[in-house]
């Protein structure tokens, strides 16, 4: 064990120590914020998926991802505006609108995000990685710029749909539990437990671990590496497409600059979780949420982003493959 192995458990230590402590001072508190951490974790480990399979396969950190998770925001935002659904209430209207509004705009997400790799991407796969990089920022702004002429800066509304009157609503030893966390907890674990079915026991799966292995290899042995990665950017986009709808059915307000700290939440996440992992980058998610929540309510949310990123920092100082990722030669 080396000494930046130590110094990331001493770290992860004192957290745990403090955080335990809290418990114990005030378990009511503690528990309620845990409930709030693990449901935004949810979401932050939804994009960060997306960042992790893209790094994993072509090793490109593809900035536009967070603007692609409020772009899908958006778009689901307006397609519920043509429905002219009904908030604050749950009948079988809203819920099969929303049953309709998933999949149509996370086909679309996907289709959108499978263009940007094939039109700014896929040109500049063997170019400096300086490159795509730099492409990557520019279709982040660009997504963004479509947005703001679209919207302007406006906040923009998301529907309320999620049903929180006094029956989907409980108090369980003092700790309030309502139907939008627990919506948005199991949505991401079947999103994320069906995304490990598929990398694992499907073959275009398979395809894509061998791409992220070795590419060269992969195309000898007659896997199509622009058909995989094609469908390494579209599945992230998908799931970056559910996770912008939850985003908004949970807090139902949006800016069309929400994908630029989100995005770069969820980058973080991935990085701590072990980029290029894909259960890495959900336990990231997760855990990431928790250090939001828990910095929110016992050190104040102006120092929120200061403690994330600065996990961030010391996670590439200390341990910079992550929570799960291992040590690999260069390709």
């Amino acid at each position: 064990m080396t000494f930046t192995d130590y110094g990331f458990y001493v770290l992860c230590g004192t957290a745990i120590v403090l955080l335990a402590t809290q418990a114990v001072l005030d378990p009511r508190t503690f528990f309620q914020v845990l409930d709030f951490g693990i449901a935004d974790g949810a979401i932050y480990a939804l994009v960060a998926l997306g960042y992790t399979m893209v790094y994993g396969i072509i090793e490109l950190i593809n900035f536009a991802h967070g603007d692609i998770f409020t772009l899908s925001a958006v778009i689901g935002s307006a397609i519920l505006g043509f429905f002219t659904v009904s908030e604050n209430t749950f009948s079988l209207t809203e819920f099969v609108t929303l049953l309709l509004v998933f999949p149509v705009v996370m086909l679309m997400i996907g289709g959108i995000n499978v263009t940007i790799e094939r039109v700014a991407y896929r040109p500049l796969r063997n170019a400096p990685r300086l490159a795509p990089l730099i492409t990557a920022i520019g279709m982040s702004f660009i997504v963004e710029g479509v947005m703001y002429l679209w919207h302007g800066s406006a906040i923009i509304h998301f529907p309320d749909l999620l049903p929180h009157g006094p029956g989907f609503q409980t108090y369980i030893g003092g700790v309030f539990f309502t139907f939008k966390d627990i919506f948005v907890i199991v949505a991401a674990v079947i999103l994320v437990s069906l995304l490990a079915v598929f990398i694992n026991a499907s073959k275009l799966g398979k395809a894509m671990r061998a791409t992220a292995q070795d590419r060269d290899a992969a195309q000898l042995m007659g896997i199509d590496i622009n058909r995989t990665i094609s469908a390494t950017f579209f599945i992230g986009a998908v799931l970056a497409a559910a996770g912008g709808i939850i985003y908004g059915l949970y807090f139902n307000n949006l800016d069309y600059h929400l994908g630029f700290s989100v995005g770069l939440i969820a980058f973080t996440a991935a990085v701590f979780g072990g980029i290029g992992n894909i259960p890495g980058a959900a336990l990231g998610g997760l855990l990431i949420g928790l250090v939001k929540a828990f910095s929110d309510n016992y050190v104040g949310s102006r120092w929120t982003h200061i403690i994330v990123f600065s996990i961030l920092i010391a996670v590439l100082v200390f341990r910079p493959t992550g929570l799960l990722g291992m040590r690999v030669p260069e390709k």
